[in-house]
């Protein structure tokens, strides 16, 4: 496993914002935290050459919507991530020559917020925080098993605490 928070491969955010989300993303930051979460990742994988995550940041109805089609489970939640296979390019990426498709993470900024207020946390925090689970999603980390749900934790931890964030998990 890496242990640096350099960069593994060149990660392009491509970030859309609905309009009535508050707070949208201070993009630096936010590339930072996929940058920082990729370069923990234990990667199987190349990573070779740049990298398009695509960021939807969506209202409670979408998030609902494509949580119940994709999961199975009622209601939005806080965020989603679609990977693209590795044998496949995303026929946009290819079109537009903006490198391999990663995948898509989908944040639903009334949950984000909600959270980070009964959590008394920084919105900014639990935002950076949403993109680095996300993206250890999309390099095939998960949280279902305990053991799976301890190791990708630690990796969030580890990401957060080089950006300046606090645990998390602290109780």
């Amino acid at each position: 496993m890496t242990t640096a928070t350099e960069p593994v491969a060149r990660i392009t955010l491509d970030i859309a914002c609905d309009a009535t989300a508050v707070d949208c993303p201070d993009t630096e930051s936010w590339q930072r935290a996929a940058d920082v979460a990729l370069s923990l990742a234990d990667i199987e994988v190349s990573l070779d050459g740049e990298q398009v995550v695509a960021i939807a940041i969506v209202p409670p109805a979408q998030s609902a919507a494509l949580n119940t089609e994709w999961r199975d489970k009622p209601g939005p939640t806080n965020v989603l991530a679609f990977p693209v296979p590795r044998d496949q390019v995303a026929p946009i990426a290819e079109l537009s020559g903006e490198g391999a498709h990663l995948g898509d993470l989908v944040i639903c900024a009334d949950v984000v917020a909600d959270e980070a207020k009964a959590q008394g946390k920084a919105l900014a925090h639990h935002y950076l925080h949403m993109v680095v689970h996300g993206c250890l999603h999309l390099v095939g980390y998960d949280h279902i098993e305990a053991d799976e749900a301890e190791r990708m934790e630690a990796l969030e931890r580890q990401a957060l605490q080089a950006l300046g964030v606090p645990d998390p998990y602290a109780v």
